[in-house]
């Protein structure tokens, strides 16, 4: 074991010593401070769990280690207490007393402390290290834990730190070695003078401590030993990885990096930390400056080339130039990123490494697709070659990159199924919990994609209620992945469509609070909020409301910003510029081969020539819609175009063609579709309804009358659920209308009164009701 060579260190490690004797006094009911009350099992747990972390983790003031004994065992903290008031407020001979009554391992074969275990270990060194101490250097010892004991009731406004007394010379305590040279007094002055880091300002503030909160692993000012800063690196990084939020903030944990590096600028393990950092809030010049040093550090550390000669250079050179390319890739410099791709398979190719090159072909792939360019054919080479070489993460990464292609492509529903079902088996067999996670959220944006809600939710919930495959450690679960987001937005659509804003507004909240705005994927449910919100404004008519949300997603999502933008324009009847927009979105949608939008674009270019009355312009454009649907199958948007198509013939005057195809897409809609699209569904029959009704004979008019209204009311039911004034007055508009052609005066009367009001909040004309779907 590496002892520490400052004085603070000692102080925690007595502290750390008294705390574990008094809990093994406790549980052996033994010696003089026994207390009769026997520990909890929780606390014990909660303490067992407690002793590695302590050990091993970074230098506390006895504020925050007391505070962290108490949160698990407020008994113990007491004893803890109470044993070194006795000893600070005492005589060295009380200290002296401390260490000479500690149980020993070697004997105390049944307690605690046995010799094997971390209790034992710990104490047999530091028995070693006080016996090992001259007179001079026990009575420093007891000076310095005194300093220690009484430096909590410290205030900041004294000008003093509270760590400020335990900057004493300890050159002759420092136990590995017999005396000091002159390089080794400078630093310690350095750091006697040091000024005072913020986070331990802050801590002495505050004097709160919690290993569960993001402050908890900050280190102090000094130099850390081999053994703090890589358990500091490593739960830091682990952190990141698998719950950001517990990880100090960016900025925090960027200045104990820079004080780390300080004292050794060649860590490369602290440069990397520093790479991951940076790339939280988006910093290319602090990201890539701490790359360039991690792979710099590593080669002149010998840490590669010791086992492997100049291969081991080698390799750090083409990952290097790899993890350069993934990092242009992050920030979309795909001009760089080829650059340096091509030289990472250039030097793969020299040292006839075939899985960099591996790793090499999959991030081309995957630079092709984010540039827009077709990769099928690469994707399909990395996935053959990923087999051969006996690489399965690659090679499910590759098959799951194919079923993406193949959905856009229009290939059916059980194709793709059954591609992602056989790399489910890979996954489980070889416990790739990441790639899992990524085919669940897949298999959920599939069926969305495809509009079968019910089995996208199922997918969903299947994905969030799973056990993670990966080692939980420091009490944190995955969940922070681009497939949690991605479902999680999904769930938030798929309740918003359902007009469950409460359930929407906690799942956004927990998307908030799980990926914060300057995280990787927080740009997912920035999106997903500002499309619900601007649907809602849509939806209630308030397009004064939806205008601004519009900017917004134009700034996260272009294409989806024109096509909302054009939506707000023809809501205000401006419809010319509407039409130019949705112009240019075509071409762009063709270009990029965006099926979906594609069609979107095609069924609001002909709403906007119902504005023109050119409803018979309008069927081209419908047909050729309904046809790309159905080749991709894409049953929502062919529900979508079904109810586009049977509005136009009931305003081209065949009512009863209208309500026959109506009828093939009423199913789908009222299985899977959103409340909104339920309710236009059943509005559209209900028109057809009233118009079937006004050519019939005078003895069947009333059967199709009240028909009608059966159908409105229900209408009404879906649009009062997501309080669509819009829809919900065209709704009383016609009940109106029937009830007065079937004589129900009261019927009538409330339906026109609820009209009126209404009519008169909504800046719409009742002009525009005639001509809406």
């Amino acid at each position: 074991m590496v002892f520490l060579n400052t004085v603070q260190s000692w102080y925690i490690q007595c502290c750390y010593c008294s705390r574990k004797r008094r809990l093994y006094q406790i549980i052996t009911s033994g010696g003089a401070m026994t207390t009769s009350k026997p520990i909890a099992l929780q606390e014990r747990r909660r303490l067992n769990k407690l002793i590695l972390p302590l050990q091993q983790g970074p230098d506390l003031t006895l504020g925050q280690f007391l505070k962290t004994v108490e949160e698990c065992c407020p008994q113990t903290a007491f004893a803890v207490k109470l044993r070194l008031h006795e000893m600070a407020d005492g005589e060295l001979k009380d200290m002296e007393y401390f260490f000479s009554s500690l149980p020993t391992p070697f004997r105390a074969i049944d307690s605690e402390a046995y010799k094997t275990s971390v209790v034992g270990l710990f104490m047999r060194h530091m028995l070693l290290a006080y016996n090992k101490l001259s007179f001079s250097q026990v009575y420093k010892l007891y000076k310095s834990l005194q300093r220690y004991y009484h430096s909590q009731n410290t205030q900041p406004g004294d000008g003093q730190s509270v760590m400020a007394p335990l900057t004493a010379d300890d050159s002759d305590m420092d136990l590995t070695s017999t005396e000091d040279t002159i390089g080794d007094r400078m630093e310690k002055e350095e750091l006697d003078t040091a000024p005072l880091h913020e986070s331990e300002l802050v801590l002495s503030q505050c004097q709160q401590f919690d290993l569960n909160t993001r402050n908890e692993d900050a280190p102090s000012k000094g130099p850390l030993s081999q053994k703090q800063a890589e358990y500091f690196l490593a739960r830091q990084a682990y952190l990141l990885k698998n719950d950001e939020n517990k990880a100090l903030k960016p900025t925090a944990l960027q200045d104990e990096l820079n004080n780390m590096l300080k004292f050794n600028p060649d860590f490369a393990e602290a440069h990397y930390l520093s790479y991951l950092n940076s790339m939280r809030v988006q910093d290319i010049f602090i990201s890539t400056h701490s790359l360039l040093h991690y792979f710099d550090r590593l080669i002149l550390s010998g840490s590669e080339g010791k086992s492997n000669g100049d291969e081991g250079y080698g390799r750090s050179l083409r990952y290097a130039a790899l993890n350069l390319a993934a990092l242009h890739c992050r920030f979309g410099h795909y001009q760089q990123a080829d650059l340096a791709l091509q030289e990472a398979i250039r030097i793969a190719q020299e040292s006839n490494d075939h899985v960099c090159l591996q790793h090499c072909l999959s991030w081309l792939y995957t630079l092709e697709q984010m540039k827009g360019s077709d990769s099928s054919v690469l994707t399909e080479d990395s996935v053959k070659m990923a087999a051969h070489f006996c690489l399965p993460y690659l090679a499910c990464l590759g098959i799951q990159s194919l079923v993406q292609q193949r959905a856009v492509q229009g290939k059916t529903a059980h194709e793709l199924m059954d591609a992602l079902k056989e790399t489910d088996i890979l996954h489980w067999k070889h416990s790739l919990s990441e790639l899992i996670e990524i085919s669940l959220a897949q298999t959920t944006s599939v069926w969305r994609m495809y509009g079968k809600s019910t089995m996208a939710h199922q997918q969903a919930q299947l994905l969030l209620n799973m056990n993670s495959l990966e080692q939980v450690n420091f009490g944190v679960q995955q969940n922070n992945t681009e497939a949690f987001a991605v479902v999680l937005c999904h769930l938030a659509e798929l309740h918003a469509e359902q007009g469950l804003y409460g359930a929407v507004s906690e799942i956004l909240k927990h998307l908030k609070e799980q990926f914060p705005p300057h995280t990787q994927h927080a740009k997912l449910w920035m999106l997903c909020d500002l499309k619900i919100q601007f649907d809602r404004a849509m939806n209630d008519g308030k397009y004064n409301l939806a205008e601004p949300h519009v900017t917004s997603i134009a700034a996260l999502n272009k294409t989806e910003g024109l096509y909302r933008k054009a939506q707000v324009l023809k809501a205000l009847n401006r419809t010319t510029e509407a039409y130019s927009i949705l112009q240019r979105l075509q071409l762009f949608c063709e270009k990029t081969k965006d099926t979906e939008m594609s069609i979107r674009v095609m069924l609001a270019t002909a709403a906007l020539h119902w504005e023109s009355s050119g409803f018979a312009t309008a069927l081209p454009l419908l047909l050729q819609a309904l046809a790309t649907a159905r080749q991709h199958h894409l049953q929502a948007l062919s529900s979508e175009t079904i109810l586009h198509l049977a509005f136009t013939q009931l305003m081209l005057g065949v009512p009863d063609q209208a309500l026959g195809v109506l009828h093939e897409a009423m199913e789908p809609i009222l299985a899977h579709g959103s409340i909104m699209d339920k309710g236009r569904a059943l509005l559209l029959a209900a028109r057809c309804q009233m118009a079937m009704a006004g050519s019939q004979h005078n003895c069947r008019k009333p059967a199709g009358v009240s028909l009608a209204v059966q159908t409105l009311a229900e209408a009404a039911s879906y649009f009062a659920l997501l309080d669509c004034k819009e829809r919900l007055r065209d709704v009383y508009y016609f009940q109106a209308r029937l009830h007065h052609t079937l004589g129900q005066t009261p019927e009538r009367n409330r339906c026109a009164m609820l009209f009126r009001l209404l009519d008169q909040d909504l800046p719409v004309p009742r002009a525009a009701v005639a001509i809406n779907l």
